[in-house]
């Protein structure tokens, strides 16, 4: 645990079950041990590399943490297990994908985690919403924005904004 707090930025995803309130779950998870900072909308999207599954809800989300980066990924995976997500079911439906794009302007590279995250720069469903709360927000790797790196990503019209669905009752 760090004195210092840190700025991370989050992506979370769900194709599983009743999608919105599973995105919703898991931030009332997150702003329970780390404080909540700006949420983006949440978007629609084809599941990446697996076409025959449902499509996906995304939103990034930035948070404020002490937590050191390794501390922060058990966390994240222990809500993704709590919330009914299967261990290692890297391209199965899910309830809930957390995953850690950027932890301060930190480049962590071990055999559990890499940060900034790998395939960020090539995914528009990860980059869309995070360009929506942090556009000027710098990848220390490349250098660019992340407004930048949205304008040379392929699939930015597959990224839908979703409307939320009123809760009945």
């Amino acid at each position: 645990m760090s004195s210092e707090m840190v700025t991370v930025y989050l992506s979370l995803g769900s194709n599983m079950g009743e999608r919105q309130e599973n995105l919703d779950k898991a931030l009332q998870l997150l702003s329970h041990r780390l404080r909540l900072g700006l949420v983006s909308s949440i978007y629609e999207t084809e599941p990446v590399g697996v076409p025959e599954q449902t499509r996906f809800l995304n939103l990034a989300c930035q948070v404020f943490t002490r937590l050191a980066a390794k501390d922060l990924l058990v966390l994240a995976k222990g809500f993704e297990s709590m919330m009914g997500r299967a261990l290692n079911t890297s391209n199965a439906p899910r309830p809930i994908d957390i995953d850690i794009l950027f932890y301060g302007n930190q480049v962590i590279e071990t055999k559990e985690l890499i940060i900034p995250h790998p395939r960020m720069t090539e995914r528009a469903f990860v980059l869309v919403p995070l360009a929506e709360i942090a556009p000027e927000l710098v990848h220390p790797v490349s250098g660019k924005t992340v407004k930048e790196l949205l304008e040379g990503v392929a699939g930015k019209e597959g990224v839908v904004k979703w409307e939320r669905e009123a809760k009945e009752g």
